[in-house]
């Protein structure tokens, strides 16, 4: 970070607040308007912007992303319309996660014991073959275990273990994930 004091200036460097305007210019006019259908083609702007995207990726026009240089995003992994990435710091995704509809990403957060407030980024972690439900916040730092459910509307303030059914305000693990084929 470049100032530990919000009140007296911004906390990323020049060069990132102009990165991100380039990116939010870009972004509307080639990413937010472009049909449903061209997932590669939004694949394509967000490499050029340095994400890191594996094969058959799905990311839906109407995704907010705050810095693609941030992301990294495995094979067959789709993130729906509505979804706000917000990734001051670094965000991993899985192969063959679901982010779902409405869902929110945040890996910054604010040192409220300091007066200046700095800001502080922790990644977050989703593990393989993860379903982050309708509307789930995730808090900074957290990991959410392979093949874990996040209910819709879950507010994730802990790490989640893997093959879990997890929900609620705090977010817990309520049952197993059983796959039945």
């Amino acid at each position: 970070m470049v100032n530990q004091d919000t009140y007296k200036g911004a906390s990323f460097s020049l060069g990132n607040r102009v990165a991100r305007l380039v990116w939010g210019l870009f972004s509307v006019v080639f990413f937010k308007y472009s049909p449903r259908v061209l997932h590669s083609w939004r694949s394509f702007i967000l490499k050029c912007f340095g994400a890191k995207l594996g094969k058959g990726v799905h990311i839906y026009p109407k995704v907010t992303i705050w810095a693609p240089w941030n992301l990294d995003v495995g094979d067959e992994s789709g993130i729906g319309n509505g979804a706000i990435i917000y990734n001051q710091g670094k965000i991993t995704i899985g192969k063959r996660v679901v982010i779902s509809q409405g869902a929110h990403l945040c890996s910054g957060t604010h040192d409220y014991t300091k007066r200046g407030f700095p800001l502080i980024t922790n990644p977050i972690n989703i593990e393989d073959e993860v379903w982050i439900a309708a509307e789930a916040f995730i808090h900074p730092g957290v990991t959410i275990g392979a093949g874990s459910v996040i209910g819709a509307r879950a507010v994730v303030h802990n790490d989640m273990p893997q093959w879990m059914v997890c929900a609620g305000h705090p977010c817990k693990p309520l049952k197993p994930r059983v796959i039945n084929d």
